[in-house]
C-alpha cells in the first residue's frame, strides 16, 4: 500500500471542519485504498451484508462507535445512507465519518438529505505529479500510463485492463443508476470525448458518428460528468462579440485513456504537451473550486488553456507548457488587452520555482506544479489585502 499523504492530510482538515466527508472518484482511482490507510477508523464494507446489517440499526450503530472515527465505504449500499449521516452529524458530536461510492450519483440518488452544513466532499484525482516519487515513476510514465495506481505501477500498459475498466463502468455505474438503453451509442461518445479531450466539445458534430441526437449527448455529457469520467470547463467570457462564450472545452478524467484511444504505446515529443495540460488541471481541481476554472479563447482563435475566476478578484490567465523555452506569451497579450488587471502564469513541466518575466512591458509568472500552492496562496493574500485598502 503506497501511502497518499497530501490526501490524508486533505481528510483530517475536512474532519475539523465537519462530521462528515463524503470521497468521491471514478473507479480504481484508490478510494477504497486511501479509506483503509487512515489512522485509528473503523472500516466497514457496505458491499457485505453482514456490514449492512450492523449499519441498519442506525442508532444502535452509531451509540457503539460514539466519538470514533468511521469509514463506510459504498455507503449507497445501504437502504437509508443520509439518514445514518445526519443522524451522526446532529447527535453525535465527536464521531467523524467519511462514506464512499463508485460516483457521486450513485449516493445522491439514494440520499434523501443534503446534508448541507454536515459535510465536505473530497474528489480523489489520479496520481497527481506531486505524488510520483511516493509512486517510483516518472512523468512520461505517468502521462502513458495515466494516474489509476494498479496502471501506474505496471511495467507497461495493458490493454486488457482498460477495456475491462470500461465494460465495469458501464455495468457498474451507467445500467445500475441511468436509463441509458445504447450501450454502443453511449461508449462511442466516450470514446470520441477521450480522443479529442483537451478540445472543444461540438455535440452536434459528434451526433452522427454516435447516431444519436444532439439533445441525447447532451443528457449523456451530463451523466458522464456526474460519474466523473470526463471534466467539462465553460468559457470565461464578457465580450460576446470577439470571445468563444457557450461551447465547452471536455478533458477525460485520466491520461493514461486518453492513450488508449488514441493507440499510443510510447509517446511523441507533440504528445507531451495536452497530455501535461490535463496533469496541470488535476493540480488546479485539488486546490482551487471547480466552478472557478475556465478556458477562454476569442474568435481569432488566441486561446488561454484555463482561467481561475475568483469570485472578489481579478482572473489569472494559465497556461501549460511542457517546456518552458517553448512558452509562448502571445496570447497572454490578447487576452490581457481584454482583461488588463488579470495576471498570468505559464506552469511548465520542467520548471519548479516560480521566476518572473515580462512580454510587451506586462509581467508573467513561470513556475512548475510543485510551487502553485504557493502562488495561488500568495495572489489569494494579494486579493484580501487589497480589498482591505
Amino acid at each position: 500500500m503506497i501511502p497518499r499523504p497530501l490526501w490524508l492530510e486533505l481528510i483530517e482538515k475536512s474532519w475539523r471542519e465537519r462530521p462528515v466527508i463524503w470521497l468521491t472518484a471514478p473507479r480504481r482511482v484508490g478510494k477504497t485504498t486511501l479509506a483503509r490507510s487512515i489512522p485509528e477508523t473503523i472500516y466497514l464494507d457496505c458491499e457485505l451484508p453482514s456490514a449492512r446489517r450492523d449499519a441498519e440499526d442506525t442508532e444502535a450503530f452509531l451509540k457503539a462507535h460514539a466519538g470514533r472515527r468511521i469509514v463506510l465505504d459504498e455507503i449507497h449500499r445501504l437502504s437509508d445512507p443520509s439518514n445514518l449521516l445526519k443522524v451522526a452529524a446532529d447527535h453525535f458530536p465527536g464521531t467523524r465519518i467519511l462514506a464512499t461510492g463508485s460516483s457521486t450519483l450513485a449516493a445522491s440518488a439514494r440520499f434523501r438529505d443534503t446534508l448541507a452544513g454536515r459535510k465536505r466532499t473530497i474528489h480523489l484525482q489520479p496520481v497527481l505529479a506531486g505524488e510520483l516519487n511516493a509512486f517510483g515513476a516518472q512523468l512520461p510514465k505517468r502521462l502513458l500510463h495515466g494516474g489509476l495506481p494498479a496502471q501506474l505501477l505496471a511495467p507497461a500498459p495493458v490493454e486488457e485492463d482498460f477495456r475491462e475498466w470500461i465494460e465495469a463502468y458501464w455495468a457498474r455505474d451507467i445500467l445500475e443508476l441511468f436509463s441509458v438503453g445504447k450501450r454502443h451509442a453511449f461508449l462511442k461518445f466516450l470514446e470520441l470525448l477521450w480522443l479529442q479531450s483537451g478540445g472543444l466539445c461540438e455535440l452536434s458534430r459528434l451526433a452522427t458518428p454516435c447516431q444519436v441526437s444532439r439533445q441525447t449527448l447532451a443528457n449523456y455529457l451530463d451523466i458522464l460528468a456526474a460519474t466523473g469520467v470526463v471534466r467539462i470547463l465553460r468559457p470565461f467570457a464578457k465580450n460576446p462579440t470577439r470571445e468563444i462564450v457557450a461551447m465547452p472545452k471536455v478533458y477525460a478524467f485520466d491520461t493514461g485513456f486518453v492513450c488508449h484511444v488514441r493507440g499510443l504505446t510510447s509517446l511523441r515529443p507533440e504528445d507531451m504537451g495536452k497530455l501535461w495540460e490535463h496533469l496541470v488541471l488535476d493540480t488546479l481541481l485539488l486546490h482551487l473550486p471547480a466552478e472557478e476554472i475556465h478556458y477562454w479563447r476569442d474568435k481569432q482563435k488566441h486561446e488561454i488553456d484555463f482561467v481561475w475566476t475568483p469570485r472578489t478578484a481579478a482572473p489569472v490567465a494559465i497556461q501549460c507548457k511542457w517546456r518552458a523555452a517553448a512558452g509562448d506569451p502571445e496570447d497572454f497579450h490578447s487576452f490581457s488587452n481584454l482583461y488588463p488587471t488579470a495576471d498570468r502564469w505559464i506552469l511548465a513541466a520542467d520548471r519548479t520555482t516560480a521566476i518572473t518575466r515580462t512580454h510587451k512591458k506586462k509581467p508573467y509568472t513561470e513556475t512548475g506544479l510543485d510551487a502553485l500552492p504557493q502562488l495561488i496562496s500568495k495572489h489569494n493574500q494579494q486579493t484580501a489585502k487589497n480589498s482591505q485598502s
